[in-house]
């Protein structure tokens, strides 16, 4: 309790601890990211071969704990003093304890970036509810935008609860979105781009965002209010266009793929739950 004391009167100490926290909560991304993909894609095979009335393939536990983390090179399972957020892979230089292949940079990146959006979020809300619906928030946001970007999947595993997260807390009136606001912001969150969708393919005949991405506006409106879907749609849009025009200049943008929205999605929606919507609705002149 003493503790607790110390953090609610200690907005230094607070910032601290979250970005501890969210250095360690960055580890276990990481094994998101990789992972929750990888089980989708087992649980596809296994319904098609239902449907099919095929064999099921081998039954094989895996799942975000089992097996242990081991090196992608030589199987070797990760001890835990090799498990430390971003010291580890500093103090390894980056290399498996072993066998000595590289580990990816990437790793410590999603761990920092983890930190780092926990203590910003510290710094936002300080010690309430919103500092905690707001860590779930961002971390979600990690997951989702890498994943997405990796895999162009959208897991209905983390964007349907993190919607009813957005629900019920503002039911709760954990956060400064009221019930209605969150609850038409779902609404228009998912029907805005569900219309784009069909629009789209009806005019095209081709398919220019996959579902995820609705039940991801979707989810942002629900923490946010529906004054801001539109904002957030806009930031997103010209980020992304930014971005892809520049990967297509360097040659980065393979022929036929394209840079998918839901990063662009969540980290628009990341910064609106950082600055605020008052002040970026006063931003745009439409408070």
């Amino acid at each position: 309790m003493e503790f607790l004391e110390a953090l609610r009167h200690s907005p230094g100490l607070l910032i601290a601890c979250a970005g501890l926290l969210g250095l360690c909560v960055g580890s276990l991304l990481n094994v998101v990211i990789h992972r929750l993909p990888k089980m989708m894609e087992a649980g596809w095979r296994e319904e098609c071969a239902a449907l099919e009335g095929r064999e099921p393939p081998p039954k094989i536990t895996y799942n975000l704990f089992t097996p242990p983390s081991a090196c992608p090179s030589c199987g070797t399972p990760i001890r835990a003093i090799h498990n430390i957020p971003v010291v580890s892979w500093l103090v390894l230089g980056g290399k498996c304890a072993k066998c000595r292949a590289p580990i990816s940079a990437r790793y410590p990146a999603v761990e920092i970036l983890g930190g780092v959006v926990a203590a910003l979020l510290a710094w936002r809300f300080g010690y309430s509810w919103e500092l905690a619906f707001g860590l779930l928030f961002g971390w979600a946001m990690l997951a989702l935008a890498f994943i997405d970007f990796d895999t162009q999947l959208l897991p209905d595993d983390l964007t349907l609860p993190l919607l009813w997260a957005g629900l019920v807390a503002a039911a709760l009136g954990w956060t400064a979105v009221p019930l209605a606001q969150a609850l038409w912001g779902a609404v228009a969150g998912y029907g805005s781009l569900w219309a784009v969708y069909w629009l789209f393919k009806l005019t095209t005949g081709k398919e220019g965002m996959g579902h995820g991405d609705f039940k991801l506006l979707a989810a942002l409106g629900a923490w946010l209010g529906a004054p801001m879907v539109l904002p957030v749609v806009l930031a997103a849009s010209i980020l992304g266009a930014v971005v892809g025009i520049g990967m297509k200049m360097a040659s980065r943008l393979v022929e036929g793929r394209y840079v998918p929205f839901g990063p662009f999605l969540a980290g628009a929606g990341l910064a609106v739950l950082l600055i605020g919507p008052p002040r970026v609705l006063d931003w745009l002149g439409w408070a």
